[in-house]
């Protein structure tokens, strides 16, 4: 005997009454769409964010115009509601995302102080022994290999070369660091011992792997690690831009800009960068 299947366990659609099948509401649509407006919004506001390399100082790593997936996960405190995430604190070696710790000269309209967010190499944990002997860089002592290799550096006056490449032997002044924060410039010798330069507890050394083009931890201190901000995952877009680009403001020069990327799309787009993994 054939056993007659349950009917109730198979689900009818939905029909009108003129036998139709219901259709979305605008209010249904409406609330899907807000739907995933909102987790877009917390994924890029707690989990990653994007983020466009403005300047020279990483290249060749992070070149003018790569754009970055940040993770804000792993180098955050570990939190009892995200058990299974992993957590770790930064490392020597990693490329990191933080707040700079000196502000921006001139506060925002509400007065308060501004803080750019920045990419460099973390170089010095802490405890860490640095110091710099003709541009090459010595953490505890041992040499670290120049990451920047291949990569043509115009020569730099006699005031800065003497800083950049033989830190921290020559102490910077306000005009010769290109506006070298003062706090720092009071605090630097206090962490000098024998030539080197101490990275304090809870502190990290910051450098750009162009040196000579990097404006970071020589010029404006330790970063905090309250600072950090994540650690860029991937370049999932990269399109050739010119180095000031971003000194030029205003409307005009925003709207002449989109409609060269839309017109340059194709041609200027770095194709072999794209989702190149960030290390």
């Amino acid at each position: 005997m054939t056993k007659r299947r349950d009917r109730e366990s198979v689900p009818e659609p939905q029909v009108s009454a003129s036998g139709e099948s219901a259709k979305e509401t605008p209010l249904e649509a409406l609330a899907g769409i807000c739907s995933v407006l909102v987790i877009g919004l917390f994924v890029l506001e707690f989990l990653c964010q994007n983020m466009v390399i403005p300047s020279g100082s990483m290249e060749k790593t992070l070149l003018i115009g790569d754009h970055l997936l940040v993770d804000h996960i792993t180098f955050s405190p570990a939190s009892p509601w995200m058990p299974l995430v992993h957590h770790r604190d930064p490392q020597r070696g990693d490329i990191v995302v933080f707040l700079r710790p000196a502000p921006e000269p001139e506060p925002d309209a509400d007065g308060n102080p501004v803080y750019l967010t920045l990419v460099k190499r973390l170089i010095g944990m802490p405890g860490d022994h640095i110091h710099l002997r003709d541009g090459t860089v010595f953490i505890n002592g041992v040499a670290q290999p120049l990451p920047t290799e291949g990569i043509e550096t115009p020569p730099l006056p006699p005031s800065e070369r003497a800083y950049v490449d033989d830190f921290p032997s020559v102490l910077p002044t306000v005009e010769d660091s290109h506006g070298a924060v003062t706090p720092w410039v009071v605090d630097l010798p206090n962490h000098i011992e024998n030539g080197d330069l101490v990275v304090p507890p809870g502190k990290y050394f910051m450098m750009g792997d162009h040196r000579h083009a990097s404006l970071d931890s020589r010029f404006w201190g330790f970063v905090p690690r309250e600072n950090v901000l994540g650690r860029p995952l991937f370049n999932y877009w990269s399109f050739k831009t010119p180095h000031d680009q971003e000194d030029k403001k205003g409307l005009v020069n925003q709207v002449a800009w989109m409609a060269h990327v839309a017109l340059h799309f194709f041609t200027d787009t770095r194709w072999s960068r794209t989702l190149h993994r960030v290390r």
